[in-house]
């Protein structure tokens, strides 16, 4: 079971260069939840995950894990605790599924730990539970972006860390691969309790697997809380710019946004003769 360890962020300032992307933002995120965060493109999500995954260094202001500033912290350190899955990984050349998938065990060896049966059974379970068993010996640049897709998150998922970041985890997967990948990541929070955050597009999936859910709009957080209570026809508005009805959701009884474009509010203005 996780350890609840505890990442925050606390008046950060991120960007790229002279761009400010995200600036004086703090949050923090619930232990043993799985935390969505959703927003129009190029609002922050993508640099917001980076700044907490330790890939981008704020500006001013500080990420903490457990307390400590991220930034002082050992990248060994940080690893055992929190895997990362950025949006657009790159793979050594040449290498097999197995082989990848294996690098995500990096933060438990040390100088004199060799590989051991419990290294063998997280990648085994990795590929196991993301359907890729049978690509381990595949080479990753002959694979699809699906199979890709599903790959990269097999080698987070071998790290066994306490707090899972992923950005756009669906992205490249059909919509049976994106609903179990999402159940596995409910079934990490539920039973094993570790605390997951992921950038999604899709809203609706997004309200149906969030425990919490960060909407962000202009680099700020616009809202955050539990779907049914973030999750309205004004904060659509504001965050995507789109009118949009909500309504429940039949399967999960969470928020369904069933957004109105241009044709269909003209249809709706004709009158019934």
């Amino acid at each position: 079971m996780s350890q609840n360890h505890q990442l925050s962020a606390t008046d950060v300032k991120l960007g790229y260069g002279e761009r400010t992307i995200v600036e004086k933002l703090s949050i923090t995120l619930p232990p043993d939840k799985f935390t969505v965060i959703v927003g129009a493109n190029a609002c922050g999500k993508s640099t917001l995950l980076r700044g907490l995954a330790r890939l981008l260094a704020p500006a001013s202001g500080s990420v903490y894990l457990d307390g400590r500033a991220i930034h002082q912290m050992s990248t060994r350190e940080v690893a055992t605790v929190l895997g990362v899955l950025p949006q657009t990984p790159v793979a050594p050349d040449g290498i097999t599924v197995a082989d990848l998938v294996g690098r995500g065990r990096y933060p438990h060896q040390g100088w004199f730990r060799q590989w051991t049966a419990t290294d063998d059974a997280a990648v085994a379970s990795a590929l196991q539970s993301t359907d890729t068993l049978d690509l381990a010996q595949r080479a990753v640049d002959e694979l699809s972006g699906g199979q890709r897709q599903r790959v990269w998150i097999a080698m987070a998922l071998a790290q066994r860390t306490d707090i899972l970041l992923l950005d756009e985890p669906t992205t490249f997967l059909d919509i049976n691969h994106q609903v179990e990948v999402l159940d596995l990541l409910t079934d990490l929070v539920r039973t094993q309790g570790r605390t997951v955050v992921a950038v999604l597009h899709d809203l609706n999936l997004a309200c149906r697997y969030a425990d919490h859910i960060v909407a962000m709009q202009g680099g700020r957080i616009v809202a955050e809380g539990a779907p049914a209570a973030v999750m309205t026809s004004a904060v659509v508005k504001t965050v995507f710019g789109i009118d949009s009805e909500v309504v429940i959701d039949p399967v999960s009884q969470s928020p369904m946004i069933v957004p109105i474009g241009r044709h269909h509010r003209l249809k709706q203005a004709v009158p019934a003769e």
